[in-house]
């Protein structure tokens, strides 16, 4: 549940960034990570925190942001020209006018930070702190701002490009979000100059400005990974995968070879459920105990149920429900559609908008043709049917519980309970022609 704080949270978040190195048509920070764009990512953090009032700062692309941000609540405002961070901040000011509370400053292209980290800075701006910096200790600290502190007071603040060699030999550095009071950030913000080796106002001076001593605390440097490339973005998605896999193991997940799986941002699964090598989920799955994923799956959007095996080389698509103990062979797909208890599709086939009962067997080829071109329409099977191989079912159709379809079928109406629907044309035989055939074609090719 949200928390509630004594006193009301907004958040900023700075993505005016031109992503120039990320070599896309699509703003930085929609791109995806674990199967959801990184700044929602971020928004769902902030919104454990039940904040009332968040601000994104954009350059340009700030129709993609609006859009992809539509139900969040969030409002967009536009820096420009991108004169630093300080100003980045300001432009923020008009959006919460009369906001009274405390402030959390937060990146697009910082994604992971978690409620509880944003909670942690909001409890420790209390009192006589002027504001509260997050710091990290990177393996390699680069080309990070400093912060200089002693027992977690801040006693200066520093980028690297103005940092002296001392400096620059300090650890703990500063990853940008802040936390502090609307009432000091934006005097302070007003008060900040330009006097640096980029020209650029830059957000940490406020903490220099401000009158009340300003602390800093600490998180794992995996947390405030910033992303500005598309190997950066690999290279986060690596890790959060790694993170995921482990936390799935810790549960009762087996993976056989955890490096070839790989989650989503909301997958959920079961204890006591197999993965085998190669497997991707994609948004929107759920796997209940005891299920078993053979090797070679892709699965998005579906419900598995107690028990149920898919696989190997099967793809389920949304809308797919799987019922306990039913079947999903190899060379299968299935989108839309609901295979009740113990029902089975065990090789080569494709289910779509489809209805399929308990213990039904779907035989091999078999195909619902659910699309003609311009409409879907759904095909309804009853419970104890028997489909056999190489059958087309033309949608709309039903067939009853206990119903045969025998082999190479193209079903086109409605079925009655325990009845056989066959639809085979006669074959018709000419004794000795292939032997003929097959002399004409010898001569003719020796001629």
């Amino acid at each position: 549940m949200p928390d509630t704080f004594p006193r009301p949270v907004a958040a900023i978040i700075l993505a005016a960034g031109q992503g120039t190195r990320m070599k896309s048509t699509l703003h930085k920070v929609l791109h995806p990570l674990a199967g959801r764009p990184m700044l929602l990512h971020l928004l769902a953090s902030v919104d454990g925190l039940a904040p009332a009032a968040k601000v994104i700062v954009v350059g340009a692309g700030r129709e993609q942001v609006e859009a992809a941000v539509i139900r969040s609540g969030a409002g967009v405002v536009v820096q420009q020209p991108q004169l630093g961070t300080a100003h980045a901040v300001q432009q923020a000011e008009s959006a919460l006018a009369g906001f009274d509370g405390d402030i959390l400053i937060l990146y697009g292209d910082v994604p992971l930070v978690e409620t509880a980290t944003m909670r942690r800075m909001l409890d420790a701006l209390t009192g006589d702190v002027g504001a509260v910096v997050l710091g990290f200790r990177p393996v390699d600290p680069a080309a990070y701002g400093r912060i200089l502190a002693h027992d977690g007071i801040i006693e200066r603040m520093v980028e690297y490009k103005d940092a002296s060699e001392a400096e620059r030999a300090v650890t703990l550095c500063n990853s940008g979000l802040l936390a502090i009071r609307a009432a000091d950030l934006w005097p302070l913000l007003a008060r900040v100059g330009n006097d640096n080796a980029a020209g650029e106002y830059y957000l940490p001076d406020i903490v220099g400005l401000a009158s009340s001593a300003s602390r800093v605390i600490e998180t794992d440097a995996a947390e405030v990974a910033g992303i500005n490339s598309r190997a950066e973005l690999a290279a986060v998605e690596g890790a959060w995968q790694a993170r995921r896999r482990a936390a799935m193991m810790t549960a009762g997940v087996s993976l056989i070879a955890p490096e070839t799986v790989w989650f989503s941002y909301d997958t959920t699964i079961a204890s006591d459920v197999s993965i085998e090598p190669n497997v991707w989920f994609g948004p929107g799955v759920s796997v209940a105990t005891g299920a078993r994923i053979r090797a070679n799956c892709h699965i998005e959007g579906a419900v598995i149920g107690e028990k149920v095996e898919v696989g190997p080389f099967a793809r389920l698509r949304p809308g797919t429900v799987l019922d306990a103990r039913s079947k999903v062979g190899n060379f299968v797909e299935i989108k839309n559609a609901h295979l009740d208890v113990r029902a089975k599709v065990n090789h080569l086939s494709y289910i779509g908008d489809a209805e399929i009962g308990a213990d039904t067997n779907i035989g091999a080829g078999t195909i619902t043709c659910n699309y003609d071109g311009f409409f879907k329409y759904r095909t309804n099977i009853g419970a104890g049917a028997f489909i056999g191989s190489n059958s087309a079912l033309v949608a709309p159709v039903t067939i009853g519980a206990g119903a045969i379809v025998a082999a190479g079928t193209v079903l086109t109406s409605d079925v009655e309970p325990d009845a056989l629907a066959l639809a085979r044309p006669q074959a018709t035989r000419k004794p000795g022609w292939a032997a003929r055939f097959r002399s004409a074609m010898i001569a003719r090719k020796t001629s």
